[in-house]
């Protein structure tokens, strides 16, 4: 498990594109036939990939020490999204078989959790978010027409996408943890354009469905004081709760947001305006 430390807007200022990459970009999510995980200081949150192939993966004993518990579990919740072919996960003997962009929530003091994909040669990829919980609530699996769908953007500002929001307070009951699917329409590039923060809460983008020569450029900073890192596919980057987050794609993309904090208000944004950005 890959630890990443907060760090205070004024230090983000001063730091060259590679310092910038370690401390916000994660790389490497997927890696076949293993477990990947990273764990943000900020607000706890982790997030990772579990690629299963020939013989299932599971959450060991040594997890649970990272986090200070007797397992990963025990006092967190986790939400995740199949990315890959078929596969299934067996939480505490319930089997939950997962097609593509099936997601799944295991509540909090869920102890023996194992990941199978179903075929070797298209195995399942499952992307996760996993955030501290106060509460128990029941495990669910969460099918794509469950999921809460809204449209936004124009045409005229390239910025037309469709979100799916897997986990929120509409669909099913989570203690923090808010999770879901963009897809930027075909003729948009931007994704969450105006662009926002929310003091209350981090976000974590983890981006897919890119060619393998197509970049995303990943806007963060202060409004005032821009940055950006070059995204791939299956990267994520970690956005802290004083940073803007938006992107401009140079081919057709898909990202995948994870937030926790202060509240799941899925509006409690602090827009910013053309004009203040710098």
């Amino acid at each position: 498990m890959d630890v990443r430390h907060p760090m205070h807007p004024d230090h983000a200022m001063v730091l060259d594109t590679e310092e910038l990459r370690s401390n916000f970009q994660i790389d490497n999510v997927f890696v076949s036939g293993q477990i990947t995980l990273t764990y943000s200081h900020i607000d706890r949150i982790i997030v990772g990939g579990i690629c299963p192939v020939d013989s299932p993966l599971f959450f060991d004993e040594q997890l649970g020490k990272k986090v200070g518990t007797r397992y990963l579990l025990e006092r967190r919740e986790l939400g995740l999204i199949n990315l890959g072919g078929t596969g299934r996960v067996i939480a505490d003997g319930e089997t939950y078989m997962l097609e593509k962009q099936q997601a799944l929530y295991l509540g909090a003091g869920t102890k023996d959790v194992s990941f199978l994909s179903d075929s070797v040669d298209d195995p399942a990829d499952y992307y996760l978010a996993c955030a501290p919980a106060h509460h128990t609530f029941p495990s669910r699996k969460i099918l794509l027409e469950d999921a809460i769908t809204e449209s936004l953007g124009e045409p005229s500002l390239c910025n037309c996408r469709t979100i799916y929001k897997y986990f929120h307070p509409e669909v099913l009951p989570t203690c923090q943890l808010c999770m879901g699917l963009t897809r930027v329409a075909s003729g948009s590039n931007w994704n969450t354009m105006p662009t926002h923060t929310h003091d209350r809460r981090m976000e974590v983008y983890f981006y897919f469905e890119m060619d393998e020569d197509a970049v995303v450029f990943h806007f963060m900073g202060e409004p005032t004081e821009t940055r950006h890192i070059v995204m791939r596919n299956h990267q994520a980057v970690i956005s802290p709760s004083w940073s803007i987050h938006s992107g401009v794609g140079t081919k057709p993309y898909a990202f995948i947001w994870a937030m926790v904090g202060e509240n799941q208000v899925f509006g409690d944004m602090d827009f910013v305006g053309m004009r203040d950005l710098r």
